[in-house]
C-alpha cells in the first residue's frame, strides 16, 4: 500500500507528533508498505515562524504543492496529521477531489491557544478553537486519538468517527535496566523527570514548584529555557536528548511528571 502523511510538523522539529511520524512510518515501512511524509517547505514564499516558536516554519498556500504531490504519488490511503496550515490545505484539496483520508488529534490547540490568549478572551478563544476543529475533523473517515480519555473528551464535544491509536514502548531501546547515569548520581532521591518542551503550554512550574524532597531534573529545550533556568536554580536543567541517552535518564528516574494540559498523550 502507498501512504501519504501530511504534517506540519516535521524535521528539523523536535517534538512528539515527529517522533510518532518517525516510528509509524518505520513500521509501516517493515511491514512492506511505502510510506511518504509531507511537511512544510521553509524556504517557499509563503512559509512563516510560528507565533512565539521562530525555529518553525508553517506553510501557507500549500495545495497546488501537494495537488503534484498526490497526482505523482497515487497514494492509496491519505493521513492528515495536523490541523495547520498544510494540513487544512490538503484536507480540502482531499474533499475538491472526493478523496477519503483520515486524521490525528495530537494536541489540545484550544487549551494550548487559551493558556497564551489574554485573560479576558480564554474562554472565547477555547470555543472558537473547538469549533474550527470540529469543522477540521468532520470530514475524516476516522479521527485517530492516542488515550480512552481524549476519545471520551472528543465525544463529549461532538466529534465523530473516533478511533483510539494507542502507543507503545521501543524494547529495542528503552530498557529497566542500565540505571547508572552519571548526572543522578549525586542528585537527592527521589528523582522526578519531565522529558518535553520547555514552554508555557507545557505547564512547567507546577512541576518545579513540587515541595516534596527528592530532584527535578528536566530533559528538553524550548522558548522557556533560559527563564525557568534563571527562576529555579535548583531544578536541574539537561538539555534535549534522544535514542540510548534518553532511555538510560528514563531508566534511572524514579518518576516520570508530565504536568502538561495541552497534550493528549
Amino acid at each position: 500500500m502507498k501512504i501519504l502523511i501530511v504534517s506540519d510538523a516535521w524535521h528539523p522539529q523536535v517534538n512528539g507528533v515527529v517522533r510518532t511520524l518517525e516510528a509509524t512510518a518505520g513500521f509501516l515501512q517493515s511491514m512492506g508498505h511505502q510510506v511518504r511524509i509531507v511537511g512544510p517547505v521553509a524556504d517557499r514564499w509563503f512559509s512563516f515562524p510560528a507565533p512565539s516558536y521562530p525555529t518553525i516554519r508553517l506553510e501557507f498556500f500549500a495545495r497546488s504543492r501537494l495537488s503534484a504531490i498526490v497526482d505523482d504519488y497515487q497514494p492509496d490511503f491519505i493521513h492528515i496529521s495536523t490541523e495547520g496550515p498544510l494540513g487544512w490545505a490538503m484536507r480540502n484539496l482531499c474533499m475538491k477531489r472526493k478523496l477519503p483520508f483520515t486524521t490525528s488529534y495530537h494536541t489540545r490547540f484550544p487549551e494550548y491557544l487559551e493558556a497564551r490568549a489574554p485573560l479576558p478572551l480564554r474562554r472565547l478563544v477555547r470555543i472558537f478553537a473547538y469549533a474550527g476543529l470540529r469543522r477540521f475533523h468532520m470530514p475524516a473517515a476516522a479521527v485517530m486519538v492516542s488515550t480512552p480519555s481524549i476519545e471520551h473528551e472528543l465525544h463529549k464535544r461532538k466529534f465523530r468517527r473516533i478511533v483510539r491509536w494507542s502507543r507503545g514502548v521501543d524494547t529495542d531501546i528503552f530498557k529497566p535496566w542500565g540505571r547508572d547515569v552519571a548526572a543522578y548520581r549525586d542528585l537527592p532521591r527521589p528523582i522526578m523527570l519531565y522529558v518535553g518542551r520547555v514552554a508555557v503550554e507545557k505547564n512547567l512550574r507546577a512541576f518545579l514548584d513540587l515541595k516534596q524532597p527528592g530532584s527535578r531534573v528536566v530533559i528538553g529545550d524550548g522558548p522557556d529555557m533560559e527563564k525557568l533556568k534563571a527562576e529555579y536554580p535548583n531544578a536541574h536543567f539537561l538539555g534535549a536528548m534522544a535514542g540510548e541517552k534518553l532511555a538510560r535518564h528514563y531508566a534511572a528516574a524514579d518518576l516520570f511528571v508530565f504536568p502538561s494540559t495541552t497534550d493528549t498523550f
